[in-house]
């Protein structure tokens, strides 16, 4: 199967004396033997890099690429299939933009192009290189390459009490996971996770509950986190739980019996955060908005949760503004390797900036995810990297340090 992957890239700064023209004919060898053909752009501090051929050399040549210590910051902005090569006799040439005018390499790169130019305006692969040859560099362009030798993790006690057994009649556990905000070194807020009495997870646990007494229990274990919270001594800090958007419809006064939880526990409504996943279908979108402004009206937060992995997405998004928003693990994982999820992410900072909602990364298990997401202006975090989730506690808080 014909593949086209195109990915951006930038020469170690510790090559920058090696002559291109040398490792470019070194490439073409190389991906002649392998049945690949393509093109490489460079401006002087990025590379844009079209490969073509079968699946399985494209993908083994670019794995090869992204371990070599002469590419830095190797992001993949696209993976696609097609009927024909678009330079078929190409197999490797270089067009240097800091010595030829933009037009001048356009007209170059079109020149050598087998596609009928009727059908350039509307291809990806195209788009992908006028935009990189045309597009006006600015202060801001720089080399961003993250060092991992840089930083190191500090580990630090959370301020709660020691983890903590059942209740009496319990019938859950949670445990808990901060959320974190890194340049402050501080935690914003902890999230209550369900579990299960042996541990399992919130798939297991509802699994084993009748369809019927769904909702109702699942507001009604809210309780226990409350408890819980108030056991552990969170002071002023805010508890966030996960609560079925169908919970607030469901089960009549549902909001009513969360505002007496909280008070029961010794809890301010301002100190508690609702939030609500896409993954479940809101039917009877009248009732859960009513819902939503009781919430509110009684001072209690509101975030929507694994932003961009359900049924809602901007969708529910238009209909009501959340305090915070956490962009789902998925999204996330790997995001300093992926040019569709760059440019994703970088979408949502925009129109969560323009609406004034705290924007969350959730799933953070790398120092490299952490780096990028902070670079783009998200401030807080979720995930293995800074903290594990605790059964009945808050395990250590792991912050990242310059190492030297």
């Amino acid at each position: 199967m014909l593949t086209t992957l195109i990915y951006r890239s930038q020469l170690n700064t510790s090559c920058e004396s090696i002559g291109l023209e040398a490792i470019i004919e070194k490439a073409k060898r190389r991906n002649s033997e392998a049945g690949i053909t393509g093109i490489l752009l460079f401006n002087g501090i990025d590379f844009l890099q079209i490969l073509e051929g079968s699946e399985e050399s494209v993908v083994r040549l670019y794995h090869k690429i992204r371990v070599d210590k002469r590419h830095q910051s190797v992001v993949e902005l696209m993976r696609d299939y097609g009927p024909r090569r678009r330079f078929e006799n190409v197999g490797m040439l270089l067009f240097d933009l800091r010595a030829e005018s933009p037009r001048s390499v356009l007209e170059r790169v079109l020149r050598y192009s087998k596609l009928e130019r009727y059908l350039t305006s509307d291809d990806r692969v195209f788009k992908f290189i006028q935009t990189f040859i045309t597009r006006p560099k600015t202060v801001s362009e720089k080399r961003q390459v993250f060092a991992g030798e840089e930083w190191q993790l500090e580990a630090e006690k959370a301020p709660f009490g020691d983890s903590l057994a059942l209740q009496t009649k319990q019938p859950c556990q949670f445990a808990f996971q901060p959320i974190v905000e890194p340049s402050e070194r501080k935690i914003t807020s902890i999230e209550a996770l369900i579990r299960g009495n042996d541990g399992g997870s919130p798939e297991q646990f509802f699994q084993a509950i009748s369809p019927d007494d769904i909702y109702k229990i699942d507001l009604e274990t809210k309780a226990w986190a409350f408890s819980l919270a108030e056991r552990l001594g969170i002071g002023d800090h805010k508890i966030a739980i996960n609560l079925l958007p169908m919970s607030l419809v469901n089960v009549p006064d549902a909001v009513e019996y969360l505002v007496n939880q909280i008070s029961r526990y010794h809890l301010l409504p301002e100190q508690v955060v609702i939030e609500v996943t896409e993954n479940e279908i809101i039917s009877g979108f009248n009732q859960f908005h009513s819902a939503i402004k009781q919430l509110r009206a009684a001072g209690i937060g509101l975030a929507i949760d694994d932003f961009g992995s359900g049924y809602a997405g901007l969708s529910l998004l238009t209909r009501f503004q959340p305090d915070k928003l956490k962009i789902d693990r998925e999204i996330i994982s790997n995001i300093h390797l992926s040019g569709p999820k760059q440019a994703i992410v970088k979408s949502i900072v925009s129109c969560c900036t323009d609406l004034e909602i705290t924007l969350v990364a959730e799933g953070i298990e790398k120092l490299e995810e952490w780096h990028w997401l902070e670079s783009v202006g998200i401030k807080r975090f979720q995930g293995f990297l800074f903290a594990r989730p605790q059964l009945n506690g808050v395990g250590k808080i792991h912050w990242p340090q310059p190492a030297f």
